[in-house]
């Protein structure tokens, strides 16, 4: 089967955003854990990472997958350079985190306003 140029580049596009959010939902979810354990974030998410930089990097144009590589050097940059008690990094983490699923979320749902006409049985 061969690909032409557009489906190549945009299978290369869909796997690696899907492996950031691989990334990101790995590193999220170990620090939500009620027994958090640094050292043990810190090894996961570079195992983690190891599969992210196997995958083809590429320019990313939209909204949601530019705050999805934010978030992932976020992560990266605050296992670099943290606290002892790594408390401020994990709640910047946690709320660029929410925000990310808000961005996320927000394309699905339209609020339609001022649609009166859409909640009325009659006919005026």
């Amino acid at each position: 089967m061969t690909y032409t140029n557009g489906n190549n580049e945009k299978t290369i596009r869909l796997r690696y955003i899907r492996v950031l959010e691989k990334f990101i939902t790995r590193s999220i979810t170990l620090l939500k854990y009620d027994n958090f354990d640094l050292e043990l974030f810190k090894n996961a998410t570079k195992k983690s990472y190891e599969l992210l930089k196997k995958t083809k990097s590429c320019d990313l144009y939209s909204e949601y997958p530019i705050a999805l590589k934010n978030l992932s050097q976020l992560i990266l940059n605050s296992l670099e350079n943290h606290s002892k008690t790594f408390d401020n990094e994990k709640a910047n983490i946690l709320k660029q985190s929410n925000l990310l699923a808000k961005l996320k979320n927000n394309n699905k749902y339209k609020k339609d306003k001022h649609k009166k006409s859409k909640f009325t049985d009659m006919d005026w």
